[in-house]
């Protein structure tokens, strides 16, 4: 196996060995804290353009499933973990992890302290970083590679082509596709609806001509603030249509209203995220992968309620307005983390439609 390195935009350097394909990346360097589910991580475009540090230390030991893909394909730049499984043992497995990774391109890096690595992420907070298996690119060439990344407007490059359909039996839902999960597709067409995917690149014409009763807005990668023409299409169509957002899609419908947003030290990303529903007192443990949040200070302002709230930290994961037939929530409600209780926010979203 060949040699790889992690040089972070702080200097710091990690050495292991390569479980990947090989090559040199660069990219905005993250922690996901979750036990199992690195297929739907690889899968996911909201790790577009990023290098993904897993903090359980065996992974690979169930191998590649497709049917637990996310996507068509994966998305991040890289791959760390403390120690990768080459010998899969599971009787879906289609083959070993490592070479899924080869297959793909995505550089692949174990046998480092990744504990040690999320805590210097969580004290210093998230870096951008280098990795390669390149022997010949000094540790300067590769801080200066990461100190020169910058994620441009990621949505727009996971976002759909065009628009499709999925023909249904009930309501008409019109689905704003920033870098949309399967699971948020399989969670609506599980309810009945009539689906049609727009493209984030889609203008309110294209959404209103079709005449939907409800609109869905999916989770994306990167900065809010650069989906200023989704944010500008969803102002429009709020109040004339219900709309239930999910993560990306709870921050552009936050700053359609005027609310602000503000990036998180090391971001959410894992399984066990426990959230409060202020108005039922209840706690659910959710799916979260976010790097941004709504600033709770600019909400009233903008005519919204707080809905949720991370119980780790206190920022807002979830917001709505009554009036406006309007839902959104942070956290992923598809993501089945272990429990299911949030799959009744899709019911919700359903019933606010009919009750339109």
């Amino acid at each position: 196996m060949a040699d790889c390195r992690l040089v972070l935009e702080d200097g710091s350097v990690w050495e292991g060995s390569s479980c990947g394909a090989e090559g040199t990346v660069v990219g905005e360097v993250v922690f996901n804290t979750g036990m199992t589910g690195y297929q739907e991580v690889l899968t996911d475009p909201s790790y577009f353009d990023q290098i993904v540090v897993l903090t359980y230390p065996l992974v690979g030991n169930y191998g590649i499933q497709p049917a637990a893909f996310e996507s068509h394909r994966p998305w991040l730049k890289g791959f760390i973990v403390s120690r990768m499984c080459f010998e899969p043992s599971h009787w879906a497995s289609a083959g070993p992890l490592p070479e899924y990774l080869q297959a793909h391109g995505i550089v692949g890096l174990q046998g480092i302290d990744t504990r040690q690595l999320t805590r210097l992420l969580r004290e210093r907070g998230t870096m951008n970083g280098a990795m390669t298996t390149d022997p010949d690119l000094s540790v300067e060439e590769l801080l200066r590679l990461a100190k020169g990344f910058r994620m441009k407007k990621p949505v727009f490059r996971v976002t759909a082509d065009g628009s499709y359909e999925i023909p249904g039996k009930g309501a008409r839902v019109a689905l704003i596709d920033c870098g949309v999960k399967a699971g948020i597709i399989r969670e609506l067409l599980g309810r009945g609806v009539y689906l049609r995917v727009f493209p984030a690149t889609c203008t309110v014409r294209e959404i209103a001509s079709w005449q939907p009763d409800g609109i869905c807005i999916s989770n994306g990668p990167g900065d809010p603030e650069d989906c200023t023409e989704v944010a500008r299409v969803i102002r429009e169509l709020i109040g004339q249509i219900p709309m239930f957002g999910i993560c990306l899609g709870n921050q552009l419908i936050g700053i359609a209203m005027g609310a602000k947003t503000f990036k998180l030290k090391y971001g959410h990303r894992g399984l066990n995220h426990p959230v409060l529903e202020l108005n039922t007192g209840r706690v659910h443990i959710t799916s979260q992968n976010h790097g941004y949040a709504l600033l709770e200070e600019s909400l009233e302002d903008a005519g919204l309620d707080t809905w949720f709230r991370n119980l780790n930290d206190g920022t807002v994961e979830g917001i709505r307005s009554s009036p406006l037939k309007l839902q959104a929530v942070q956290f992923h409600p598809e993501g089945r983390p272990g429990p299911r209780d949030t799959g009744y926010l899709f019911d919700k979203f359903v019933d606010m439609i009919k009750g339109s």
